[in-house]
Order: structure tokens, then sequence, then C-alpha cells
């Protein structure tokens, strides 16, 4: 899996982030266990859902704006939080099609971190950097 890196001096009442990945699939699905540890402490988390996401966009960056908006939609909507992500990317057309794992938030069990409203276009980046892919994300919290 790729990695990410939390970016203090961007954004002081967002998150601002850094993410690396191999490649598209890579970073989609890093940024999905980036945007569930931001959430929730992972390991609070039952494994008991599956969920497929399949999206398309205009172009890669607005497919992974979409992507991690998505996330953030089915915390919002069903409780749900994904941190395992399965992640196939196609540039042209820009498609997505991810199996996500995860589970419901469970106030009994669930440790609480942040709540993201949305993904924001300040400093919103994706491209292609040395062997891999790389993005920077504003989330709104």
């Amino acid at each position: 899996m790729g990695s990410w890196t939390t970016l203090e001096t961007i954004a002081m009442a967002d998150c601002a982030v850094e993410i690396h990945g191999r490649d598209l699939d890579d970073l989609f699905a890093t940024a999905a266990a980036m945007l569930a540890d931001l959430m929730v402490d992972p390991a609070s988390l039952a494994r008991d859902v599956e969920h497929v996401v399949r999206l398309e966009a205009r172009t890669v960056d607005l497919l992974l704006h979409d992507w991690m908006s998505e996330l953030i939609f089915l915390k919002d909507s069903d409780r749900l939080v994904l941190p395992e992500a399965l992640v196939t990317v196609r540039p042209a057309p820009p498609t997505l099609t991810a199996k996500l794992t995860g589970g419901r938030i469970d106030r009994g069990r669930t440790v609480l971190r942040a709540d993201p409203k949305a993904v924001t276009f300040h400093q919103f980046t994706l491209e292609p950097r040395g062997e891999g892919w790389y993005a920077r994300v504003v989330i709104d919290i």
C-alpha cells in the first residue's frame, strides 16, 4: 500500500495530506485507508460490511475528488467507514470500480476521531511523480 503524510502547515482548520501510491489503483486505495484513519481508529471498527462503488468523472483528478467525497457520504448517510479497498482505476475514460470492506460506526465500540465534511479543491493536486502517483488533498473537518 502507498503512504500518506499529514501537512500541519497547509490548512489550520482542515486536514491537509499528501498521498503516494505505486499506481492509480494504489493511490486511490491508500486515500480510502487515510480517510478511514482520519474518521475512526480502524482497529476499533468491525470488518463485517462489503460495499461496491462505481464512479465516472471527466478527469482522473475529479475521479479522486468524487471517490473521497463518496467515502465521506457513506459515513454520513449509512455510518459506514470502509478502510480496506481493492480499487481499479481506468484513466481513459476515467472510471473507478472498488470493492470496500469495513463496518458501521458503533458508538459502543468505534473510537471516533475527526468528522470530515467535504473534500476541497484548495491546493488539490493529482499527478504522476517518480515511479508512482502523488496527490495533495485538503479535507474540510
